[in-house]
C-alpha cells in the first residue's frame, strides 16, 4: 500500500486556524445517558449482575457529539437536527446552551427525543438500551430544515453530515441539501449508515468504518487486497473525492479519486471505549478541511484525535490543547 509520511509537527499550524473554520453539522441528534456503578454480586432473581449506581451523566450524542467535538477543538460550528416535545428534549436544549451553541437549527417533532442509556460498571459497559422512533420526519420539518440550511450555506466552509439512520436524513431532503452545498462550493463530509450509502453520490468525503465499508461494497475485508477492492469499489460507486475507512486498531485507509491510497497507522495507546469515535473523526476531519488542511493532513489529524478519545470511557471529546500536546510529543519522539 502506498505510504506518504506526514509529520505531526507540520499539522500543528492548522490547529490555530480552527477558530475561524465554519462548519455546519446536520443529522440525527440524541442524548447519551450514562449510569455509572459497581458490581459486587449476581442477582438472586436472574443470572445478571446487580449494579450499585454511583452517578449518572448526560451528554449529547450523534450529530450533537460532533458539534461538541468541534467546540472542544476550538471551532464555532452550527447544528441542525430534530428533537421531541419531551423532558429529554428539554434536557438536550439545556446541555446545548451549556456548550454555548445556538439552537436555531433544532426543530421539534411529535416523537421521543432519541436517548441511549448505557450502564457502565468498573469501566465496562454492561448493557445499553435505546428509546427512539426511526420513522422519517414530517414533510413540514424537512422543509424547515431545508430553509434553515439554505440561509446558512453561503456562510460555511464544510457541511458535516452525521447519519445514524434515525429518520432525520431522508433521501429527498438530502438531495436538496447536497444541491445547495455544491452550488455554493461547500465541501460535504459524511459519516454514513449502510442503508443510506447511495444517498451520498458526489460528496467530498465519506467516512465508513471497516464493517460498513465491507457491507456496502459486498467485499469482506480480511486483508490488504480485499481492503483495496472494497475501497476502490465504493469510491467508484459514490464518485466522491475521497473515502476514509476507519479500521479500529489498524488505523485508517484513505482512498482518493486521483488514485492515491494512504494508510494511516493507529496512534491509540490503549483502547477503553470506541463510543463516539466516529463522531470525533467526522468533527476533526471537517474542521481541519475547513481550516485549510488538504485531505491527507486532515485525515491524519482525525486519526490523532480518535486515538485520544478511545482511551476514555464514555462519550468523549478532545481539546485543541490536548491534540497539540500529542502532536508535539510525536514530533519530539521522531527527532
Amino acid at each position: 500500500m502506498p505510504h506518504r509520511v506526514i509529520k505531526s509537527d507540520g499539522l500543528i499550524k492548522y490547529l490555530s486556524a480552527f477558530k475561524k473554520a465554519r462548519v455546519l453539522v446536520f443529522g440525527d441528534v440524541m442524548v447519551d445517558h450514562f449510569i455509572w456503578g459497581n458490581v459486587s454480586r449476581i442477582s438472586p432473581e436472574a443470572p445478571v449482575p446487580v449494579v450499585s449506581v454511583t452517578k449518572e451523566t448526560i451528554l449529547l450524542g450523534g450529530g450533537a457529539n460532533v458539534l461538541n467535538n468541534i467546540l472542544a477543538l476550538g471551532g464555532k460550528p452550527e447544528i441542525c437536527g430534530v428533537i421531541g416535545y419531551d423532558d429529554t428534549g428539554r434536557q438536550f436544549l439545556k446541555e446545548l446552551k451549556k456548550m454555548g451553541a445556538a439552537a436555531d437549527g433544532i426543530f421539534y417533532e411529535k416523537r421521543p427525543t432519541i436517548v441511549k442509556t448505557r450502564i457502565v460498571a468498573h469501566g465496562q459497559q454492561v448493557v445499553r438500551f435505546d428509546r427512539e422512533v426511526k420513522d422519517e420526519i414530517s414533510i413540514n420539518t424537512q422543509n424547515n430544515i431545508y430553509e434553515f440550511i439554505k440561509k446558512r450555506i453561503r456562510n460555511i466552509d464544510v457541511l458535516a453530515i452525521s447519519d445514524y439512520a434515525k429518520g432525520c436524513i431522508t433521501e429527498n431532503l438530502l438531495a436538496d441539501i447536497l444541491r445547495l452545498a455544491k452550488k455554493s462550493n461547500v465541501r460535504i463530509v459524511v459519516d454514513p449508515k449502510v442503508k443510506h450509502f447511495n444517498f451520498y453520490q458526489g460528496v467530498t468525503v465519506v467516512t465508513p468504518n471497516n464493517l460498513e465499508a465491507s457491507q456496502s461494497s459486498g467485499v469482506e475485508i480480511v486483508d490488504e487486497a480485499s481492503l483495496h477492492r472494497a475501497g476502490e469499489a465504493l469510491l467508484n460507486r459514490l464518485g466522491c473525492d475521497a473515502l476514509l475507512i476507519t479500521r479500529g486498531e489498524h488505523g485508517m485507509s484513505l482512498f482518493e479519486s486521483n488514485g492515491d491510497i494512504t494508510h494511516i497507522p493507529t496512534v491509540a495507546k490503549e483502547v477503553y471505549d470506541v463510543t463516539g469515535a466516529g463522531d470525533t473523526v467526522l468533527a476533526t476531519l471537517s474542521l481541519a478541511m475547513a481550516a485549510g488542511a488538504p485531505i491527507k493532513e486532515a485525515a491524519v489529524l482525525a486519526n490523532y484525535a480518535a486515538g485520544i478519545v478511545v482511551g476514555i470511557v464514555g462519550t468523549a471529546t478532545v481539546s485543541n490543547s490536548e491534540l497539540k500536546k500529542v502532536l508535539k510529543s510525536e514530533a519530539a519522539h521522531r527527532t
